[in-house]
């Protein structure tokens, strides 16, 4: 187990923002979709983007590196058979159950680590309504699938996350000769569909929102023309540091869209609620630390991966901060409220829960103290930004966690003058 120790101190320095994992991962399935070439520049290395890398290669596809890039090719069909293994990656799994649905053979779609502990009953009653024999763990993977599956109008429930009408979307784009409507109840992480629906557009897929309420969907045809997609920068785990930048030093992020369809890209204006020092130029997004932050209120539900980094920030601010959409975080990597409870709790701030909002009664203290991630990647990033400020050493155990989203993150921390050290 990999233990991070963080001694407090000021960060500055620019750096450039890791790739999104949620537009690569979206980029790999679309280009499995895609009959042609596809290069993708600015590729992701975390280990959710080297799972979607290996699903879409079980499912059919050439994987090249090139230059830096990744080339995918792909005839467009979804061919797969066996067991195919989705890492820890929720997104890969939810998004690729309906895209490996396509193949006619059967499939069985598993994990490792925390995603096996997480809850996946969507399938279980959406797959036999478009001809997928379907079996499952009693809601938990494996599961096990058997298609083809067959686009036609459905209703499915969006409240559990959104990834799930990712993959329909993608897959009945596929297969849809006619148009299909998915018609979406209670849906959140609406940000995140308007990311899919804009990419499935760049790859020639065609799709229509209509207010959230329903998805039209349409094959438009194999263009089989080259695709170039460059990744963009990643908000959720830039995030942190942006707040790292806040509440102890200066640092300016390079690769960040101010215009990105990503949902975390709003830690910006909560950031600036916070009264943060927040300009934009040069293409660099420059976050430095002033006398006093003050207490801020934001609603997370439909970006509920800025949790994290908030109650970081927000213990850092002077009063009260109201953080809600608690019910999101009950089946991230952890249970997310309850983590962030104990390990902010142990570092001495006033952390609390009622009903879906969480509270943060800033302007304590922090203290230097040995939390565990919890197998979390967001619960080890928060700890250790909080640390920054700390008196004290901070010891985050099983501190690798940050592998699956941000594996740099360290690396990055040291680059902008943090002291820390890992042991194994």
């Amino acid at each position: 187990m990999m233990i991070a120790r963080i001694s407090p101190g000021y960060i500055k320095g620019t750096i450039t923002a890791p790739a999104s994992k949620s537009a690569m991962q979206r980029a790999c399935a679309l280009a499995l979709l895609h009959r042609g070439k596809t290069v993708i520049q600015n590729p992701g290395n975390s280990n959710d983007d080297l799972a979607a890398l290996r699903v879409i290669q079980a499912l059919g596809a050439e994987v090249v590196h090139e230059n830096g890039a990744i080339v995918v090719l792909s005839d467009g069909e979804v061919k797969g058979a066996g067991i195919i293994n989705c890492g820890e990656s929720g997104l890969a799994f939810r998004m690729f159950a309906p895209i490996a649905a396509l193949a006619s053979s059967e499939i069985t779609l598993t994990g490792e680590g925390s995603l096996l502990k997480r809850p996946m009953h969507f399938f279980d009653t959406v797959f036999p309504q478009l001809g997928v024999e379907v079996s499952s763990q009693n809601g938990f993977l494996p599961l096990r699938i058997k298609g083809p599956l067959t686009a036609k109008d459905i209703t499915i429930d969006g409240s559990s996350s959104s990834q799930y009408l990712t993959g329909l979307l993608f897959a009945f784009g596929k297969i849809a000769r006619q148009p299909v409507e998915v018609k979406v109840e209670n849906l959140k992480s609406k940000p995140y569909v308007d990311l899919s629906v804009l990419m499935m557009k760049i790859f020639d897929f065609d799709c229509i929102n209509d207010d959230y309420l329903k998805f039209k969907v349409q094959y438009s045809g194999d263009s089989q023309t080259d695709i170039f997609y460059t990744t963009e920068g990643d908000w959720s785990g830039a995030a942190f540091l942006l707040v790292a930048g806040a509440i102890r030093g200066e640092v300016k992020l390079r690769g960040l869209d101010m215009a990105s369809q990503q949902a975390d890209r709003v830690i910006v204006q909560v950031l600036q609620s916070a009264g943060a020092s927040v300009t934009f130029d040069n293409n660099c997004l420059h976050l430095k630390t002033v006398p006093a932050l003050k207490g801020f209120e934001f609603d997370a539900t439909d970006c509920p991966d800025l949790f994290p980094p908030l109650a970081a920030l927000a213990a850092y601010c002077t009063g009260r901060s109201v953080i809600k959409g608690v019910t999101r975080l009950a089946s991230k990597e952890s249970n997310r409220a309850e983590t962030l409870l104990n390990v902010f709790s142990k570092m001495g701030a006033a952390i609390s829960i009622e009903g879906d909002n969480m509270i943060i009664e800033g302007g304590k203290k922090l203290v230097g103290a040995t939390v565990s991630s919890h197998h979390d990647h967001r619960i080890a990033m928060a700890a250790a930004i909080a640390a920054l400020g700390a008196d004290g050493i901070t010891l985050v155990e099983d501190a690798g966690a940050v592998n699956k989203s941000y594996p740099d993150f360290y690396l990055h921390l040291r680059f902008l003058g943090a002291t820390v050290s890992l042991t194994q």
